[in-house]
């Protein structure tokens, strides 16, 4: 189960040949080299030891009898067979990754499900057009709905990229380690001591997991997870973070991180491992094709398009209206001459919830009247009219694209300068000063600094700063890099931020990470309910907003353990709209589709995409044709030209 991660993919301009920024270290573990030698293996045997309850062994016989195994059969495969193998793909990154740790501080970034979420094999996965699950890790499942209980057989054949087999161990090993406060990750603290009841071992490749609860996507917690390799880890300890900074571990995926090709704040390759155990299983063999992925750290979005154009880059993200209308039109001789294609394909999809977040920790921000007048003067349908050309749809709360678990009758409140100045005046703020800004009876202006780490979308936030100026509301600009926008955010040293969380595909939303109190304070209420006076905020976490309310607090818990479809709607909408409520969140936007420019060598599937996927890149479809790259890098030469491919997928439109 993954941790939510800022949204970026939408804004990821893919490949790049041009190298950006500082010098550095070529290694890809230099720091731990001067640690002292730890083997834990006692540690985790004493941990296993002291939960039997939890980490359980036993044989074979004790497997229950009846058991159903099942392993996706009659699912179409993904991919397509014309798919070639081979080749450089180039993708530009916004700035360098913090560090090569998937969980723990830092880690949290855009880098991320590249070497994570979106290459590593899980026990199964849910298939982008059924939602039902093939196998991956696992040969086969059964389940067991009255214990919430899922059994697995792991494929004989998979194995860890340094050779070792998958097994059992590294499944016990994966509870160890996200239970581990080492790592400091109190996000996978929570889910993997709370969510679980107890992993049972019968052999090295045959195991079960049960969950807390029967919830109705039980299966799902547990044929989603993915291994944690303990022989890797056996040094894990206090010094976690240190240790293993710079440390590529070892991946069940396709791709791997070779010693030298990382070269701090310039560039990462990753190079498809030949011997990939999955390079011919259903649903893998016509996917990660592209021999080497090079990421190289492209700071401005202008250059990496004059990159793209020049054709140094494979592909560029093309949702922003400028690009697909001005710089990139179809009338674009590259576009006309059939050396760039332009594709639209509609998915469906959790939408990212792009908007304000307001940390309620903050002065003023601790307002209810603030924060609504805040509501009034965010003149989101211009920011949708003037910079996305009407292409872009309002939000109505940050948690859409979950079906009935929606409350349909909660709808964004629209801009209007009476009723935030109303709000305002309600607060103190009655007067203007000579700029036009409100001031309350103390002469403090009603002035906050609106963040963000997305550069591509600084013309949105002079949209919302010019509008918000007419209700009398001064926001400061300030426009961040990804990386340090976001450690921003998560330290809560943020007023007001623009970001938007990646979604998963998964049945009904998740509340606690981004509204619990356990998220945003240590100790937040005193038993009564009362808030404890001597609290503190508490960083690392998702809950960007300090939303701390003790009747959200039960309703979390109860929607967390219920195993009742039903009532988890019911306890939904009114979570919902207790955040609506509270206005700390001003819902932005979404797009109903992806954009997507690519050189007529970038080749996909004729289908393009599938159904349920959040960016193009997700299921790494594509393939790059090595001879056609070469005819088109020299018709461009001698004013050869092919047919124009400018192609609208619309399948799953809405």
């Amino acid at each position: 189960m993954k941790r939510q991660l800022p949204s970026t993919k939408w804004l990821f301009i893919f490949a790049a040949l041009v190298l950006v920024g500082c010098g550095g270290e070529s290694g890809n573990g230099d720091a731990a080299a001067d640690l002292p030698e730890i083997d834990n293996s006692a540690e985790v045997e004493a941990d296993y030891a002291a939960e039997p309850d939890f980490y359980r062994f036993r044989s074979p016989a004790d497997l229950p009898d009846g058991l159903v195994w099942e392993s996706g059969e009659g699912l179409p495969e993904i991919g397509s067979p014309a798919a070639q193998k081979g080749g450089t793909q180039y993708i530009a990154l916004p700035d360098f990754p913090r560090t090569l740790r998937t969980a723990g501080p830092d880690s949290n970034g855009s880098f991320r499900p590249y070497i994570l979420d979106d290459v590593v094999m899980l026990i199964a996965q849910q298939h982008p057009d059924e939602r039902e699950f093939y196998p991956a890790l696992a040969e086969s499942w059964a389940l067991d709905p009255d214990t919430s209980t899922v059994y697995v057989k792991l494929d004989s054949k998979a194995t860890w990229s340094d050779g070792s087999p998958v097994t059992t161990d590294d499944f016990f090993f994966m509870f160890w380690f996200y239970k581990s406060e080492y790592i400091r990750a109190p996000w996978y603290n929570n889910w993997y001591s709370s969510q679980y009841t107890n992993i049972t071992r019968y052999d090295d490749r045959t195991f079960s997991i049960s969950s807390n609860t029967a919830k109705p996507d039980y299966s799902a917690r547990v044929l989603e997870l993915h291994p944690i390799q303990r022989e890797h880890y056996k040094a894990l300890g206090d010094d976690y973070v240190d240790r293993y900074q710079w440390v590529f571990a070892p991946t069940t995926g396709a791709y791997v991180l070779k010693d030298g090709d990382l070269k701090k704040g310039r560039s990462i390759v990753l190079t498809r491992d030949t011997e990939w155990w999955a390079k011919d299983k259903k649903n893998f063999r016509y996917r990660f094709n592209p021999d080497r992925v090079q990421f190289n750290i492209i700071r401005d979005t202008s250059k990496t398009f004059e990159a793209f154009k020049r054709g140094d880059i494979d592909q560029f993200g093309l949702a922003l209206s400028e690009y697909w209308y001005e710089k990139l039109p179809d009338s674009d001789p590259d576009v006309q001459a059939g050396y760039i294609a332009k594709s639209v394909f509609y998915n469906e999809y959790p939408r990212p919830p792009y908007g304000l977040w307001m940390n309620t920790s903050a002065p003023l921000l601790d307002d209810l009247n603030i924060r609504l007048g805040i509501q009034y003067a965010s003149n989101w349908q211009l920011v949708i009219d003037q910079y996305f050309r009407g292409d872009a749809k309002r939000l109505a709360s940050a948690n859409e694209g979950f079906s009935e678990f929606n409350d349909p009758n909660i709808k964004a409140r629209d801009f209007d300068i009476n009723k935030a100045q109303a709000y305002f005046a309600a607060a103190g703020f009655t007067e203007r000063g000579p700029d036009g800004i409100l001031v309350n009876a103390e002469g403090q202006k009603l002035a906050f600094t609106m963040s963000t780490g997305y550069e591509n979308l600084s013309d949105v936030m002079t949209i919302l700063k010019q509008e918000a100026e007419k209700a009398g509301l001064e926001l400061r600009i300030e426009v961040l890099d990804s990386t340090t926008g976001w450690k921003k955010a998560q330290e809560k040293k943020h007023e007001i931020h623009l970001v938007a969380f990646g979604r998963f595909l998964e049945m009904y939303p998740r509340f606690w990470e981004h509204y619990h109190s356990d998220n945003a304070y240590d100790d937040a209420f005193l038993d009564d309910g009362s808030i404890n006076p001597n609290r503190e905020l508490k960083t690392q976490t998702n809950n960007l907003e300090a939303f701390a309310d003790y009747e959200m607090d039960q309703l979390i818990d109860e929607y967390r353990a219920s195993q009742d479809k039903d009532e988890m709607i019911e306890l939904s909408h009114r979570i919902i709209n207790l955040h609506h409520e509270y206005a700390s969140f001003s819902p932005g936007w979404y797009q109903p589709s992806l954009r997507l420019g690519h050189w007529r060598w970038m080749r996909y599937p004729d289908y393009f995409n599938h159904k349920y996927i959040s960016a193009t890149g997700d299921l790494w479809l594509h393939w790059i044709d090595t001879d056609l790259k070469k005819e088109v890098q020299d018709a461009r030469n001698s004013g050869k030209t092919f047919p124009p491919m400018i192609n609208v997928y619309d399948k799953w439109k809405p």
